[in-house]
């Protein structure tokens, strides 16, 4: 085992170089750039070991060395990042002219188990059934907080995190908008629909307390903000389970509702511009899975089969 190498001077500038430009150019959240630049720390110790980092001398042969002494120690789905971490740093040092060629492309992803699978998602009655679930759930306390939590997973798409981050400032009465404080510290305005309204007036007239100005508190003196979205995912648990609706074994359920507000979205005809912007999609390769949903559609492009004439099986 390669012991840690006491870090030279130029091993920090250019952690911090990394740093900024995770930051500043690729938008990335403060818990994605620390494993990043973990990554590229070991690395270099793997490469360079005590020596001096010469960044010239690197070669695909020590990527290809160093991510089978990473990913050969456990199973391939428990480190899917590490890949991506290593094409983050090299595209980094390409683009900075720390390096003459780009070793990133070179990079392979790690074998994902189920990669291709369709999300899971609710039709719109079932979407329904499920607020009325978290609407009467008992034995937690605050209904009208739950409720307005889980509306805003199913009307606007919102994730776990971003449901919890949300602030009394963040929303905007007069013009119908609220302030989404997304991944990677990106902030999108989403439209303040009517049934979304009510329910957060509701919530804050009859059961919001304390002076904390995070929208969504804890029931319990002095009602503080969340410290995690743990709270909100054994609320989808609750009320998921109190339903009829049939759901895979092995399936999360804390972006249920998101998946089903892009799969319905694409069911009715909307275009993928449209979903990408509702979900707040930096990559349009995310917003492609969704693709797959529009079975009519597919339909409309896939060749008969058994295939006629030259090409017949």
């Amino acid at each position: 085992m390669k012991t840690k190498s006491v870090k030279s001077p130029s091993r920090e500038e250019l952690k911090t170089e990394y740093r900024i430009y995770l930051s500043r150019q690729r938008g990335l959240s403060e818990s994605t750039i620390y494993h990043y630049c973990t990554y590229a720390d070991r690395f270099l110790d793997f490469r360079f070991g005590e020596k001096p980092d010469d960044l010239s001398k690197i070669t695909g042969t020590d990527l290809s060395d160093f991510l089978q002494y990473v990913t050969g120690r456990c199973q391939p789905y428990r480190d899917r990042s590490v890949p991506s971490g290593m094409r983050s740093f090299f595209r980094f040092l390409f683009q900075n002219e720390k390096i003459e060629k780009n070793l990133a492309v070179g990079i392979p992803s790690t074998a994902r188990q189920g990669a291709r699978r369709i999300p899971h998602h609710l039709n719109p009655d079932q979407v329904e059934e499920f607020l009325e679930a978290a609407r009467t759930l008992v034995p937690f306390n605050w209904k009208l907080r739950n409720y307005a939590m889980v509306l805003l997973m199913a009307r606007l798409g919102l994730r776990s995190p971003e449901v919890i981050a949300i602030q009394m400032d963040d929303i905007d009465w007069r013009n119908g908008v609220i302030v989404i404080r997304g991944k990677g510290g990106f902030h999108d305005k989403a439209p303040l629909l009517q049934d979304i309204g009510e329910a957060i007036v509701d919530y804050i007239q009859h059961e919001r307390q304390g002076t904390s100005r995070y929208l969504f508190v804890a029931y319990h003196p002095p009602h503080k903000p969340f410290n995690g979205a743990q709270v909100l995912n054994v609320i989808l648990k609750q009320a998921l389970g109190k339903t009829n609706i049939p759901r895979p074994k092995a399936y999360s359920v804390s972006n249920i509702l998101r998946h089903s507000l892009a799969t319905n979205l694409v069911q009715k005809g909307a275009s993928l511009e449209e979903i990408s912007n509702t979900l707040r999609h930096r990559s349009r390769t995310t917003t492609l899975l969704y693709a797959r949903q529009d079975i009519n559609g597919l339909r409309t492009i896939a060749p008969s089969w058994p295939l006629k004439k030259g090409g017949e099986l």
